[in-house]
């Protein structure tokens, strides 16, 4: 395997170990807020799930309309912007 695919392969499964950390809160998408993501969406008392989760990145719509940049938790943590619960950062 060139080194080129096996760098591409160990980030896949970085990026896989990270996501197997959420705990579906759905707090970084604006649950409990007044505002939330318009693509959020309760599958279980608790547990929230993205309706566009593969293609999620980049310009959304919250419920009532205004348009934000969704970005990856990693973007997030980049900001200095941590959810004192979330999985990501316990």
């Amino acid at each position: 395997m060139r080194d080129d695919a096996i760098y591409a392969k160990k980030l896949e499964e970085q990026e896989a170990a990270r996501e197997a950390l959420c705990r579906r809160c759905g707090v970084c998408c604006g649950v409990g807020g007044s505002d939330p993501c318009g693509n959020l969406v309760e599958v279980s008392d608790g547990r929230y799930d993205c309706a566009a989760y593969a293609g999620r990145l980049g310009p959304q719509k919250t419920r009532s309309g205004h348009i934000f940049t969704c970005v990856t938790m990693r973007d997030i943590h980049k900001h200095g912007v941590f959810y004192p619960d979330c999985a990501y950062t316990i």
